[in-house]
Protein backbone atom coordinates (compact mmCIF):
# COMPACT_ATOMS: atom_id res chain seq x y z
CA UNK A 1 0.00 0.00 0.00
CA UNK A 2 1.45 3.43 -0.92
CA UNK A 3 1.86 5.98 1.86
CA UNK A 4 -0.40 9.02 2.03
CA UNK A 5 2.39 11.22 0.67
CA UNK A 6 2.95 8.85 -2.24
CA UNK A 7 -0.78 8.72 -2.86
CA UNK A 8 -0.94 12.52 -3.03
CA UNK A 9 1.95 12.52 -5.51
CA UNK A 10 0.18 9.90 -7.64
CA UNK A 11 -3.06 11.87 -7.55
CA UNK A 12 -1.28 15.00 -8.69
CA UNK A 13 0.48 13.17 -11.50
CA UNK A 14 -2.93 11.87 -12.53
CA UNK A 15 -4.26 15.44 -12.58
CA UNK A 16 -1.35 16.62 -14.73
CA UNK A 17 -1.93 13.68 -17.10
CA UNK A 18 -5.63 14.57 -17.39
CA UNK A 19 -4.79 18.19 -18.19
CA UNK A 20 -2.23 17.06 -20.78
CA UNK A 21 -4.86 14.88 -22.43
CA UNK A 22 -7.33 17.78 -22.32
CA UNK A 23 -4.81 20.10 -23.95
CA UNK A 24 -4.00 17.56 -26.66
CA UNK A 25 -7.64 16.90 -27.51
CA UNK A 26 -8.88 20.51 -27.76
CA UNK A 27 -7.93 22.83 -30.60
CA UNK A 28 -10.55 25.51 -29.92
CA UNK A 29 -9.29 28.11 -27.43
CA UNK A 30 -12.51 28.30 -25.42
CA UNK A 31 -12.96 24.52 -25.22
CA UNK A 32 -9.32 24.15 -24.16
CA UNK A 33 -9.49 26.70 -21.32
CA UNK A 34 -12.94 25.54 -20.23
CA UNK A 35 -11.69 21.98 -19.87
CA UNK A 36 -8.61 23.19 -17.97
CA UNK A 37 -10.81 25.18 -15.55
CA UNK A 38 -12.90 22.11 -14.73
CA UNK A 39 -9.81 19.91 -14.19
CA UNK A 40 -8.05 22.49 -12.01
CA UNK A 41 -11.13 23.06 -9.83
CA UNK A 42 -11.42 19.34 -9.16
CA UNK A 43 -7.68 18.84 -8.63
CA UNK A 44 -7.39 21.58 -6.00
CA UNK A 45 -10.75 20.84 -4.35
CA UNK A 46 -11.82 24.41 -4.90
CA UNK A 47 -15.24 25.92 -5.57
CA UNK A 48 -14.25 28.04 -8.56
CA UNK A 49 -11.55 28.02 -11.22
CA UNK A 50 -11.08 30.17 -14.25
CA UNK A 51 -8.76 31.72 -16.79
CA UNK A 52 -8.62 35.51 -17.31
CA UNK A 53 -7.10 37.11 -20.42
CA UNK A 54 -6.06 40.77 -20.81
CA UNK A 55 -8.29 43.25 -22.60
CA UNK A 56 -7.14 46.88 -22.39
CA UNK A 57 -6.93 47.95 -18.75
CA UNK A 58 -8.92 44.91 -17.58
CA UNK A 59 -8.73 41.15 -17.40
CA UNK A 60 -11.73 39.43 -18.94
CA UNK A 61 -12.85 36.18 -17.27
CA UNK A 62 -12.63 34.09 -20.44
CA UNK A 63 -13.68 30.79 -18.84
CA UNK A 64 -15.14 30.05 -15.40
CA UNK A 65 -16.13 26.80 -13.69
CA UNK A 66 -18.12 27.82 -10.60
CA UNK A 67 -21.18 25.58 -10.08
CA UNK A 68 -22.29 27.41 -6.91
CA UNK A 69 -22.07 30.97 -8.30
CA UNK A 70 -24.97 33.30 -7.49
CA UNK A 71 -24.45 35.31 -10.69
CA UNK A 72 -21.91 38.00 -9.85
CA UNK A 73 -19.09 35.80 -11.15
CA UNK A 74 -19.66 34.88 -14.79
CA UNK A 75 -17.78 34.37 -17.99
CA UNK A 76 -17.07 37.67 -19.73
CA UNK A 77 -16.75 39.62 -16.47
CA UNK A 78 -14.20 42.44 -16.62
CA UNK A 79 -11.82 42.65 -13.65
CA UNK A 80 -9.65 45.79 -13.32
CA UNK A 81 -5.93 45.11 -13.50
CA UNK A 82 -5.20 47.85 -10.99
CA UNK A 83 -6.34 46.97 -7.47
CA UNK A 84 -7.06 43.25 -7.86
CA UNK A 85 -5.12 40.10 -6.99
CA UNK A 86 -5.44 38.79 -10.55
CA UNK A 87 -4.14 42.10 -11.85
CA UNK A 88 -1.15 42.04 -9.49
CA UNK A 89 -0.30 38.48 -10.58
CA UNK A 90 -0.59 39.51 -14.24
CA UNK A 91 1.64 42.58 -13.81
CA UNK A 92 4.32 41.02 -11.58
CA UNK A 93 4.37 37.57 -13.16
CA UNK A 94 4.46 36.01 -9.67
CA UNK A 95 1.98 33.50 -8.21
CA UNK A 96 0.10 34.65 -5.12
CA UNK A 97 -2.45 33.63 -2.48
CA UNK A 98 -5.10 35.92 -1.08
CA UNK A 99 -7.25 35.88 2.04
CA UNK A 100 -10.40 37.29 0.48
CA UNK A 101 -12.43 37.21 3.70
CA UNK A 102 -10.06 39.72 5.28
CA UNK A 103 -9.56 42.00 2.27
CA UNK A 104 -12.01 41.72 -0.61
CA UNK A 105 -10.70 43.73 -3.55
CA UNK A 106 -13.61 43.62 -6.00
CA UNK A 107 -17.40 43.49 -5.36
CA UNK A 108 -17.76 40.10 -7.03
CA UNK A 109 -15.64 38.43 -4.33
CA UNK A 110 -17.94 39.66 -1.56
CA UNK A 111 -21.14 38.84 -3.44
CA UNK A 112 -20.02 35.28 -4.14
CA UNK A 113 -18.86 34.84 -0.47
CA UNK A 114 -15.36 33.79 -1.49
CA UNK A 115 -12.89 33.20 1.36
CA UNK A 116 -9.54 32.29 -0.19
CA UNK A 117 -7.98 32.70 -3.63
CA UNK A 118 -4.86 31.46 -5.39
CA UNK A 119 -3.57 32.58 -8.80
CA UNK A 120 -0.66 31.94 -11.20
CA UNK A 121 0.46 33.87 -14.27
CA UNK A 122 0.33 32.12 -17.66
CA UNK A 123 3.72 33.13 -19.02
CA UNK A 124 4.25 32.59 -22.75
CA UNK A 125 7.37 32.86 -24.86
CA UNK A 126 7.44 36.65 -25.00
CA UNK A 127 4.78 37.95 -22.59
CA UNK A 128 2.30 37.15 -19.85
CA UNK A 129 -0.78 35.77 -21.57
CA UNK A 130 -3.25 35.68 -18.69
CA UNK A 131 -3.95 34.34 -15.21
CA UNK A 132 -5.10 30.92 -13.98
CA UNK A 133 -6.91 31.18 -10.64
CA UNK A 134 -8.87 29.14 -8.12
CA UNK A 135 -11.02 30.17 -5.15
CA UNK A 136 -12.83 28.59 -2.22
CA UNK A 137 -16.04 29.44 -0.42
CA UNK A 138 -15.23 27.18 2.54
CA UNK A 139 -12.93 28.51 5.24
CA UNK A 140 -9.88 26.51 4.16
CA UNK A 141 -6.80 28.34 2.83
CA UNK A 142 -4.71 26.96 0.00
CA UNK A 143 -1.49 25.21 1.03
CA UNK A 144 1.99 25.60 -0.36
CA UNK A 145 1.52 22.23 -2.07
CA UNK A 146 -1.64 23.54 -3.71
CA UNK A 147 0.26 26.58 -4.96
CA UNK A 148 3.11 24.39 -6.25
CA UNK A 149 0.64 22.21 -8.17
CA UNK A 150 -1.09 25.24 -9.64
CA UNK A 151 2.27 26.63 -10.78
CA UNK A 152 3.14 23.32 -12.44
CA UNK A 153 -0.24 23.20 -14.19
CA UNK A 154 0.03 26.84 -15.28
CA UNK A 155 3.28 26.13 -17.14
CA UNK A 156 1.56 23.47 -19.24
CA UNK A 157 -1.49 25.64 -19.81
CA UNK A 158 0.69 28.62 -20.81
CA UNK A 159 2.41 26.60 -23.54
CA UNK A 160 -0.92 25.41 -24.90
CA UNK A 161 -2.44 28.91 -24.64
CA UNK A 162 0.53 30.48 -26.43
CA UNK A 163 0.23 27.99 -29.28
CA UNK A 164 -3.55 28.37 -29.42
CA UNK A 165 -3.39 32.17 -29.56
CA UNK A 166 -0.75 32.01 -32.30
CA UNK A 167 -2.90 29.55 -34.26
CA UNK A 168 -5.98 31.72 -33.70
CA UNK A 169 -4.13 34.83 -34.92
CA UNK A 170 -2.90 33.01 -38.03
CA UNK A 171 -6.38 31.67 -38.68
CA UNK A 172 -7.92 35.13 -38.27
CA UNK A 173 -5.38 36.60 -40.69
CA UNK A 174 -6.16 33.86 -43.21
CA UNK A 175 -9.88 34.53 -42.86
CA UNK A 176 -9.28 38.28 -43.15
CA UNK A 177 -7.25 37.79 -46.32
CA UNK A 178 -9.89 35.44 -47.69
CA UNK A 179 -12.68 37.95 -47.01
CA UNK A 180 -10.62 40.79 -48.49
CA UNK A 181 -9.89 38.68 -51.58
CA UNK A 182 -13.60 38.02 -52.15
CA UNK A 183 -14.47 41.66 -51.53
CA UNK A 184 -11.72 42.98 -53.80
CA UNK A 185 -12.71 40.55 -56.56
CA UNK A 186 -16.25 41.92 -56.32
CA UNK A 187 -14.86 45.45 -56.48
CA UNK A 188 -12.78 44.63 -59.55
CA UNK A 189 -15.82 43.13 -61.25
CA UNK A 190 -17.96 46.15 -60.42
CA UNK A 191 -17.91 49.16 -62.73
CA UNK A 192 -15.78 52.03 -61.54
CA UNK A 193 -16.96 55.62 -61.77
CA UNK A 194 -13.50 56.79 -62.89
CA UNK A 195 -10.13 55.26 -63.48
CA UNK A 196 -8.21 58.35 -62.40
CA UNK A 197 -8.71 61.90 -61.20
CA UNK A 198 -8.95 64.12 -64.27
CA UNK A 199 -8.48 67.88 -64.15
CA UNK A 200 -5.93 70.61 -63.63
CA UNK A 201 -7.98 73.49 -62.21
CA UNK A 202 -6.72 75.39 -59.19
CA UNK A 203 -9.65 74.29 -57.02
CA UNK A 204 -9.00 70.63 -57.82
CA UNK A 205 -5.27 71.00 -57.19
CA UNK A 206 -6.11 72.51 -53.81
CA UNK A 207 -8.23 69.46 -52.94
CA UNK A 208 -5.45 67.08 -54.00
CA UNK A 209 -2.97 68.98 -51.84
CA UNK A 210 -5.27 68.42 -48.85
CA UNK A 211 -5.42 64.72 -49.74
CA UNK A 212 -1.61 64.50 -49.77
CA UNK A 213 -1.47 66.17 -46.36
CA UNK A 214 -4.01 63.99 -44.55
CA UNK A 215 -3.44 60.63 -46.30
CA UNK A 216 -0.29 59.53 -44.34
CA UNK A 217 -2.11 60.07 -41.04
CA UNK A 218 -4.84 57.85 -39.60
CA UNK A 219 -7.17 60.79 -38.97
CA UNK A 220 -10.86 60.59 -39.83
CA UNK A 221 -11.70 62.46 -43.05
CA UNK A 222 -15.10 64.01 -43.84
CA UNK A 223 -15.65 64.75 -47.53
CA UNK A 224 -18.29 67.31 -48.47
CA UNK A 225 -19.67 67.92 -51.92
CA UNK A 226 -22.69 67.85 -54.15
CA UNK A 227 -23.95 64.58 -55.60
CA UNK A 228 -21.84 63.37 -58.51
CA UNK A 229 -18.70 65.39 -57.74
CA UNK A 230 -16.48 62.33 -57.19
CA UNK A 231 -16.33 62.08 -53.40
CA UNK A 232 -15.61 58.35 -53.54
CA UNK A 233 -12.69 58.97 -55.87
CA UNK A 234 -11.19 61.41 -53.35
CA UNK A 235 -11.71 58.83 -50.58
CA UNK A 236 -9.89 56.21 -52.67
CA UNK A 237 -7.04 58.66 -53.24
CA UNK A 238 -6.70 59.15 -49.46
CA UNK A 239 -6.60 55.37 -48.97
CA UNK A 240 -4.13 54.78 -51.84
CA UNK A 241 -1.71 57.37 -50.49
CA UNK A 242 -1.86 56.01 -46.93
CA UNK A 243 0.08 53.23 -45.21
CA UNK A 244 -3.13 51.15 -45.37
CA UNK A 245 -3.16 50.93 -49.17
CA UNK A 246 -2.23 47.22 -49.13
CA UNK A 247 -5.37 46.39 -47.13
CA UNK A 248 -9.05 46.58 -48.06
CA UNK A 249 -10.95 49.72 -49.02
CA UNK A 250 -14.48 48.80 -47.90
CA UNK A 251 -17.32 51.08 -48.92
CA UNK A 252 -20.97 51.37 -47.91
CA UNK A 253 -23.65 53.78 -49.10
CA UNK A 254 -25.68 54.42 -45.94
CA UNK A 255 -28.64 55.74 -47.95
CA UNK A 256 -28.88 52.56 -50.04
CA UNK A 257 -29.37 50.18 -47.09
CA UNK A 258 -32.72 49.84 -45.26
CA UNK A 259 -32.52 51.28 -41.74
CA UNK A 260 -33.23 47.92 -40.12
CA UNK A 261 -30.28 46.27 -41.89
CA UNK A 262 -27.73 49.07 -41.59
CA UNK A 263 -26.43 47.97 -38.18
CA UNK A 264 -25.86 44.45 -39.50
CA UNK A 265 -24.03 45.83 -42.56
CA UNK A 266 -21.75 47.97 -40.39
CA UNK A 267 -21.04 45.64 -37.49
CA UNK A 268 -22.18 42.19 -38.62
CA UNK A 269 -24.57 39.80 -36.88
CA UNK A 270 -24.57 36.40 -35.22
CA UNK A 271 -26.59 33.46 -36.44
CA UNK A 272 -30.17 33.79 -35.19
CA UNK A 273 -29.81 37.47 -34.26
CA UNK A 274 -33.05 38.22 -36.12
CA UNK A 275 -35.49 36.56 -38.47
CA UNK A 276 -33.60 35.51 -41.58
CA UNK A 277 -30.14 35.54 -39.93
CA UNK A 278 -29.36 31.94 -40.89
CA UNK A 279 -25.59 32.37 -40.66
CA UNK A 280 -23.02 34.61 -39.05
CA UNK A 281 -22.19 37.74 -41.07
CA UNK A 282 -19.02 39.81 -40.94
CA UNK A 283 -19.62 43.59 -40.83
CA UNK A 284 -17.81 46.26 -42.82
CA UNK A 285 -15.70 47.47 -39.87
CA UNK A 286 -14.52 43.93 -39.15
CA UNK A 287 -13.80 43.34 -42.82
CA UNK A 288 -11.78 46.57 -43.06
CA UNK A 289 -9.49 45.75 -40.11
CA UNK A 290 -6.15 47.36 -40.94
CA UNK A 291 -7.68 49.12 -43.96
CA UNK A 292 -10.24 51.85 -44.63
CA UNK A 293 -14.02 52.08 -44.29
CA UNK A 294 -15.72 54.58 -46.61
CA UNK A 295 -19.25 55.52 -45.51
CA UNK A 296 -21.02 57.50 -48.21
CA UNK A 297 -24.13 59.56 -47.37
CA UNK A 298 -23.29 59.36 -43.67
CA UNK A 299 -25.95 61.95 -42.90
CA UNK A 300 -28.55 59.23 -43.53
CA UNK A 301 -27.48 57.10 -40.55
CA UNK A 302 -30.41 57.01 -38.07
CA UNK A 303 -29.95 58.65 -34.68
CA UNK A 304 -30.34 55.39 -32.75
CA UNK A 305 -27.35 53.86 -34.57
CA UNK A 306 -25.05 56.86 -34.23
CA UNK A 307 -23.83 56.09 -30.65
CA UNK A 308 -22.52 52.71 -31.81
CA UNK A 309 -20.66 54.38 -34.68
CA UNK A 310 -19.25 56.93 -32.23
CA UNK A 311 -18.01 54.10 -30.02
CA UNK A 312 -16.16 52.53 -32.95
CA UNK A 313 -14.45 55.85 -33.68
CA UNK A 314 -13.50 56.54 -30.07
CA UNK A 315 -12.89 53.09 -28.56
CA UNK A 316 -12.21 51.03 -31.72
CA UNK A 317 -14.57 48.33 -30.45
CA UNK A 318 -18.06 46.99 -31.15
CA UNK A 319 -20.28 43.91 -30.86
CA UNK A 320 -21.98 42.06 -33.66
CA UNK A 321 -25.76 42.30 -33.66
CA UNK A 322 -27.04 39.54 -31.38
CA UNK A 323 -23.58 38.86 -29.93
CA UNK A 324 -21.95 39.61 -26.58
CA UNK A 325 -18.27 39.31 -27.50
CA UNK A 326 -16.48 42.63 -27.89
CA UNK A 327 -14.53 42.93 -31.14
CA UNK A 328 -11.88 45.46 -32.05
CA UNK A 329 -11.31 47.06 -35.43
CA UNK A 330 -8.29 49.05 -36.55
CA UNK A 331 -10.10 50.59 -39.50
CA UNK A 332 -9.72 54.18 -40.66
CA UNK A 333 -12.99 55.95 -41.36
CA UNK A 334 -13.56 58.22 -44.34
CA UNK A 335 -17.09 59.62 -44.53
CA UNK A 336 -18.84 61.62 -47.25
CA UNK A 337 -22.05 63.61 -47.40
CA UNK A 338 -23.88 66.11 -49.57
CA UNK A 339 -25.75 67.46 -46.55
CA UNK A 340 -24.88 70.17 -44.02
CA UNK A 341 -24.06 68.08 -40.95
CA UNK A 342 -23.39 71.16 -38.80
CA UNK A 343 -26.92 72.45 -39.45
CA UNK A 344 -28.33 68.97 -38.86
CA UNK A 345 -26.51 68.81 -35.52
CA UNK A 346 -28.00 72.15 -34.47
CA UNK A 347 -31.46 70.87 -35.40
CA UNK A 348 -30.89 67.63 -33.40
CA UNK A 349 -31.09 65.56 -36.58
CA UNK A 350 -27.50 64.41 -36.16
CA UNK A 351 -25.54 63.84 -32.94
CA UNK A 352 -23.20 66.81 -32.30
CA UNK A 353 -20.56 64.60 -30.63
CA UNK A 354 -20.47 62.31 -33.68
CA UNK A 355 -20.29 65.31 -36.01
CA UNK A 356 -17.29 66.73 -34.12
CA UNK A 357 -15.62 63.31 -34.16
CA UNK A 358 -16.15 63.00 -37.92
CA UNK A 359 -15.15 66.57 -38.76
CA UNK A 360 -11.47 66.09 -37.90
CA UNK A 361 -10.23 66.90 -41.41
CA UNK A 362 -12.97 68.18 -43.73
CA UNK A 363 -12.38 68.23 -47.49
CA UNK A 364 -14.82 70.00 -49.79
CA UNK A 365 -14.98 68.66 -53.35
CA UNK A 366 -15.90 71.48 -55.78
CA UNK A 367 -18.86 71.17 -58.12
CA UNK A 368 -18.20 70.86 -61.84
CA UNK A 369 -19.41 74.43 -62.51
CA UNK A 370 -16.65 75.64 -60.14
CA UNK A 371 -14.01 73.91 -62.24
CA UNK A 372 -15.35 74.56 -65.74
CA UNK A 373 -11.81 74.64 -67.15
CA UNK A 374 -11.58 70.90 -66.43
CA UNK A 375 -14.61 70.05 -68.61
CA UNK A 376 -12.65 69.70 -71.91
CA UNK A 377 -10.23 67.28 -70.23
CA UNK A 378 -13.09 65.29 -68.72
CA UNK A 379 -14.93 65.16 -72.06
CA UNK A 380 -11.86 63.75 -73.82
CA UNK A 381 -11.27 61.30 -71.01
CA UNK A 382 -14.81 59.93 -71.14
CA UNK A 383 -14.87 59.85 -74.94
CA UNK A 384 -11.69 57.78 -74.93
CA UNK A 385 -12.95 55.54 -72.13
CA UNK A 386 -16.33 54.74 -73.67
CA UNK A 387 -14.93 54.46 -77.20
CA UNK A 388 -12.47 51.83 -76.07
CA UNK A 389 -15.16 49.99 -74.11
CA UNK A 390 -17.59 49.96 -77.06
CA UNK A 391 -14.96 49.16 -79.68
CA UNK A 392 -15.41 52.47 -81.51
CA UNK A 393 -13.00 55.07 -82.82
CA UNK A 394 -14.20 58.51 -81.74
CA UNK A 395 -11.27 60.89 -81.62
CA UNK A 396 -12.69 64.33 -82.33
CA UNK A 397 -15.08 66.69 -80.52
CA UNK A 398 -16.42 69.65 -82.53
CA UNK A 399 -15.57 73.08 -81.11
CA UNK A 400 -19.25 74.13 -80.89
CA UNK A 401 -20.04 70.96 -78.98
CA UNK A 402 -17.15 71.50 -76.57
CA UNK A 403 -18.21 75.12 -76.03
CA UNK A 404 -21.78 74.06 -75.24
CA UNK A 405 -20.60 71.37 -72.82
CA UNK A 406 -18.20 73.77 -71.11
CA UNK A 407 -20.90 76.42 -70.76
CA UNK A 408 -23.56 74.14 -69.28
CA UNK A 409 -24.10 74.37 -65.51
CA UNK A 410 -24.18 70.56 -64.88
CA UNK A 411 -26.50 70.21 -61.86
CA UNK A 412 -25.61 66.49 -61.77
CA UNK A 413 -21.89 67.32 -61.90
CA UNK A 414 -19.36 64.79 -63.25
CA UNK A 415 -21.82 61.90 -63.12
CA UNK A 416 -24.19 63.79 -65.43
CA UNK A 417 -21.35 64.68 -67.80
CA UNK A 418 -20.25 61.06 -67.86
CA UNK A 419 -23.76 59.91 -68.75
CA UNK A 420 -24.09 62.51 -71.52
CA UNK A 421 -20.79 61.44 -73.10
CA UNK A 422 -21.66 57.74 -72.81
CA UNK A 423 -24.98 58.39 -74.57
CA UNK A 424 -23.21 60.44 -77.25
CA UNK A 425 -20.62 57.72 -77.92
CA UNK A 426 -23.42 55.16 -78.25
CA UNK A 427 -25.19 57.12 -81.01
CA UNK A 428 -22.02 58.34 -82.76
CA UNK A 429 -21.25 56.67 -86.09
CA UNK A 430 -17.81 57.80 -87.18
CA UNK A 431 -14.81 59.60 -85.67
CA UNK A 432 -16.61 62.84 -84.69
CA UNK A 433 -18.61 62.88 -81.44
CA UNK A 434 -22.31 63.62 -81.91
CA UNK A 435 -24.01 65.17 -78.90
CA UNK A 436 -27.73 66.00 -78.80
CA UNK A 437 -27.44 69.77 -78.35
CA UNK A 438 -31.15 70.47 -77.78
CA UNK A 439 -30.95 69.83 -74.05
CA UNK A 440 -28.17 72.42 -73.67
CA UNK A 441 -29.68 75.15 -75.86
CA UNK A 442 -31.91 76.83 -73.27
CA UNK A 443 -30.09 75.74 -70.12
CA UNK A 444 -28.56 78.33 -67.77
CA UNK A 445 -24.86 78.91 -68.37
CA UNK A 446 -21.99 78.55 -65.93
CA UNK A 447 -21.18 82.26 -66.13
CA UNK A 448 -24.70 83.33 -65.19
CA UNK A 449 -24.71 80.96 -62.22
CA UNK A 450 -21.28 81.66 -60.79
CA UNK A 451 -20.61 85.25 -61.88
CA UNK A 452 -23.96 86.96 -62.46
CA UNK A 453 -22.43 90.42 -62.57
CA UNK A 454 -19.52 89.58 -64.86
CA UNK A 455 -21.37 90.19 -68.15
CA UNK A 456 -21.81 93.88 -69.10
CA UNK A 457 -25.41 94.96 -69.57
CA UNK A 458 -24.78 95.92 -73.18
CA UNK A 459 -23.33 92.56 -74.23
CA UNK A 460 -25.61 90.13 -76.01
CA UNK A 461 -25.60 86.37 -76.66
CA UNK A 462 -23.12 86.61 -79.55
CA UNK A 463 -20.60 88.57 -77.47
CA UNK A 464 -21.01 86.15 -74.57
CA UNK A 465 -20.48 83.10 -76.80
CA UNK A 466 -17.45 84.73 -78.38
CA UNK A 467 -15.93 85.47 -74.98
CA UNK A 468 -16.62 81.92 -73.81
CA UNK A 469 -15.05 80.48 -76.97
CA UNK A 470 -11.97 82.61 -76.43
CA UNK A 471 -11.63 81.37 -72.85
CA UNK A 472 -12.01 77.75 -73.95
CA UNK A 473 -9.46 78.11 -76.74
CA UNK A 474 -6.99 79.69 -74.35
CA UNK A 475 -7.55 76.87 -71.85
CA UNK A 476 -7.02 74.26 -74.55
CA UNK A 477 -3.91 76.07 -75.79
CA UNK A 478 -2.45 76.09 -72.27
CA UNK A 479 -3.10 72.36 -71.86
CA UNK A 480 -1.42 71.52 -75.17
CA UNK A 481 1.64 73.67 -74.47
CA UNK A 482 1.98 72.15 -70.99
CA UNK A 483 1.83 68.64 -72.47
CA UNK A 484 4.45 69.60 -75.07
CA UNK A 485 6.74 70.92 -72.36
CA UNK A 486 6.36 67.69 -70.34
CA UNK A 487 7.08 65.62 -73.48
CA UNK A 488 10.17 67.70 -74.32
CA UNK A 489 8.39 69.00 -77.44
CA UNK A 490 7.86 65.52 -78.88
CA UNK A 491 4.39 64.99 -80.38
CA UNK A 492 4.22 61.28 -81.25
CA UNK A 493 5.35 58.13 -79.47
CA UNK A 494 4.35 56.56 -76.12
CA UNK A 495 5.88 59.46 -74.15
CA UNK A 496 4.80 62.16 -76.61
CA UNK A 497 2.34 65.00 -76.03
CA UNK A 498 -0.42 63.25 -78.01
CA UNK A 499 -0.28 60.24 -75.69
CA UNK A 500 -0.32 62.48 -72.61
CA UNK A 501 -3.46 64.24 -73.89
CA UNK A 502 -5.14 61.01 -74.96
CA UNK A 503 -5.25 62.11 -78.62
CA UNK A 504 -4.05 60.77 -81.92
CA UNK A 505 -0.98 62.48 -83.35
CA UNK A 506 -2.96 63.79 -86.36
CA UNK A 507 -5.72 65.17 -84.09
CA UNK A 508 -3.19 67.02 -81.93
CA UNK A 509 -1.43 68.48 -84.96
CA UNK A 510 -4.78 69.69 -86.32
CA UNK A 511 -5.62 71.35 -82.99
CA UNK A 512 -2.17 72.96 -82.82
CA UNK A 513 -2.61 74.33 -86.34
CA UNK A 514 -6.05 75.74 -85.51
CA UNK A 515 -4.79 77.33 -82.28
CA UNK A 516 -1.65 78.68 -83.95
CA UNK A 517 0.85 76.67 -81.89
CA UNK A 518 4.18 76.06 -83.63
CA UNK A 519 7.23 74.20 -82.28
CA UNK A 520 10.54 76.04 -82.69
CA UNK A 521 14.02 75.39 -81.40
CA UNK A 522 13.26 77.31 -78.23
CA UNK A 523 9.90 75.73 -77.51
CA UNK A 524 6.40 76.68 -78.67
CA UNK A 525 5.36 79.90 -80.37
CA UNK A 526 1.84 81.19 -79.73
CA UNK A 527 -0.07 83.80 -81.68
CA UNK A 528 0.08 87.22 -80.11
Amino acid sequence: MPSSKDQIALDRLQVILEINNSIASNLDLYDLLRSVSVSVRNALHSDAAGVALPEGEHLRLYTLDFPGAVGAAREGLLIPIEGSMLGDVFLTGQAAQHNISQEAQIPMETTERLKFGCACPLVGRHRTLGVLSVARVEDKPFSEEDLALLIQISKQVAIALDNSLAYQEINQLKEQLSREKVYLEDEIRSEMQFEDIVGNSSVLRSVLQQVEIVAPTDSTVLIYGETGTGKELIARAVHDLSSRKARAFVKLNCAAIPTGLLESELFGHEKGAFTGAIAQRIGRFELAHGGTVFLDEIGEIPLELQPKLLRVLQEREFERLGGSRTLRSDARLIAATNRDLAAMAQENKFRPDLYYRLNVFPIRVPSLRERAEDIPLLVRHFVQQFSRRMGKTVDSVPADTMNALAGYHWPGNIRELQNVIERAVIVTQGPVLKVAMAEFANAPKVSSLTHPASTPSGSGPKEERGSMRKVLEETEREQIVRALEQANWVISGPMGAAAKLGMKRSTLQARMQKLGIQITRTGADRPS
